[in-house]
């Protein structure tokens, strides 16, 4: 009992005022899923410290999507100096049972205490140069513009009618990463994208599973999506694997550190 406490004590330490990241499901997570997720989240914190970094995008293994050859699940911008406090992570999260998201600032245990898949971490550190912009772009107004709180999980890479959690990011460091006032809007944020080369290789989802997912699931739309592409059930959404792809061959000075 006395070392769920602790765990629990350290987990509101570091998650600050923002209670998020959570699953739906009123399930308690087990005294060895804390510590492990904990100590996950230390892990990270080091890793960051020792990297010298000031903004990271760091990415969770919160839900299996092996079948869709992809390794973690989401991601958010990590700030070194945000004011609410060392490392925490500026990132979008959808409102549990709604269509809705909004954004949350969370510490590094908060963002780990998510009901993991896997207990590892992906540290996407962008070149010094954009990291600065970034840490100026989170210190503005910018993330509000580029949220859009009508939320889909499989959101289309080339749409502002809905968003997903790694398309705010990954849009968000478009706007950190063009020219100084050359993306203000979602739009704007796209077409950089595109004529950055960012391609989407998308996901395919069987008839069954999406039939399920629209009926059942307040979070799932398909309409944003090209007609032909969602008839053969192929979705150009925004993946985490994508984000790191194309940091890597946008971003010269750019490196990944696995945990």
């Amino acid at each position: 009992m006395k070392r769920m406490l602790l765990a629990f004590s350290l987990a509101c330490a570091m998650a600050g005022a923002a209670h998020a990241g959570q699953h739906c499901e009123n399930k308690p997570m087990s005294v060895n899923e804390v510590e492990r997720s904990l100590d996950l989240a230390q892990r990270s914190m080091k890793k960051l410290d020792d990297s010298g970094a000031q903004v990271a995008i760091i990415a969770r293994a919160g839900q299996d999507l092996s079948k869709f050859g992809l390794r973690y699940s989401h991601v958010g911008l990590a700030w070194r100096d945000h004011p609410a406090g060392r490392w925490v992570v500026v990132q979008l999260l959808n409102d549990c049972g709604t269509a809705n998201s909004a954004l949350y600032n969370d510490g590094l245990g908060n963002f780990f205490l998510s009901g993991l898949y896997q207990y590892k971490s992906q540290l996407i550190l962008p070149s010094p140069e954009v990291q600065e912009r970034l840490a100026q772009v989170l210190a503005s107004r910018t993330p509000v513009r580029m949220h859009e709180p009508k939320y889909s999980m499989l959101s289309y890479a080339w749409s502002t009618r809905y968003q997903n959690s790694n398309q705010w990011a990954l849009e968000t460091l478009a706007a950190a990463s063009a020219a100084p006032g050359k993306v203000e809007t979602r739009a704007e944020a796209q077409k950089w994208l595109n004529d950055a080369g960012f391609r989407p290789s998308g996901i395919d989802i069987g008839l069954g599973s999406r039939v399920g997912a629209r009926l059942f699931r307040a979070n799932v739309a398909f309409d944003d999506h090209p007609t032909g592409p969602r008839i053969r059930g192929h979705f150009d959404t925004i993946t985490v694997d994508e984000i790191e792809k194309f940091v890597r061959s946008y971003d010269r000075g750019a490196r990944v550190i696995e945990l």
